[in-house]
C-alpha cells in the first residue's frame, strides 16, 4: 500500500474532517442554547429584582448587576431613510461598508464603472461537496 497523497485521499480527509468539525458544532450549537436559556431566566429574575425594588443597579458578593437600557435601530421605509439622511446630510447614520454581493452584481452589470477609492481582495479558495 502506498502513502502517496493523492487527491482523492485528500478529498476523502477533509470530508472526514468536515463532517467531524459538522459532530462538534451540532454538539456545540445544542450545549450553547441550553446555556443561552438559563442565562435568560436568570437575567429575567435579575431584571424582576431591579423592577421591584426599584433600582437600576445593586452590588452582591459576586458582582455588581447594572439593569442599562440598550436601543438599536432599523427602518422598514429604506426609500425614505434614505431621502432623510440625504436631505440631512446625515450619511454618518450609515455603517460604512460595502455590500458584497451587491457590489459583485453593479460591477459584473457595469464593467467600466469603478467607484473612486474601491479595494478589491480576491483569492482562490477550494470547495468540496460529497459524491
Amino acid at each position: 500500500m502506498s502513502n502517496e497523497i493523492t487527491a482523492d485521499r485528500l478529498v476523502s480527509a477533509y470530508i472526514k474532517i468536515r463532517n467531524a468539525r459538522s459532530v462538534l458544532l451540532q454538539k456545540f450549537d445544542a450545549e450553547d442554547a441550553e446555556l443561552k436559556m438559563q442565562l435568560k431566566l436568570v437575567t429575567d429574575k435579575l431584571h424582576d429584582i431591579c423592577k421591584e425594588t426599584g433600582v437600576s443597579g445593586f452590588k452582591t458578593p459576586h458582582g455588581t448587576v447594572a439593569r442599562i437600557v440598550k436601543t438599536r435601530y432599523g427602518t422598514n421605509d429604506w426609500d425614505s431613510m434614505y431621502e432623510f439622511i440625504k436631505e440631512h446630510d446625515a450619511f454618518h447614520l450609515l455603517e460604512q461598508r460595502i455590500a458584497q454581493k451587491n457590489m459583485q452584481t453593479f460591477l459584473d452589470e457595469h464593467p467600466d464603472t469603478l467607484p473612486m477609492g474601491l479595494n478589491s481582495n480576491s483569492e482562490y479558495s477550494i470547495r468540496i461537496t460529497k459524491r
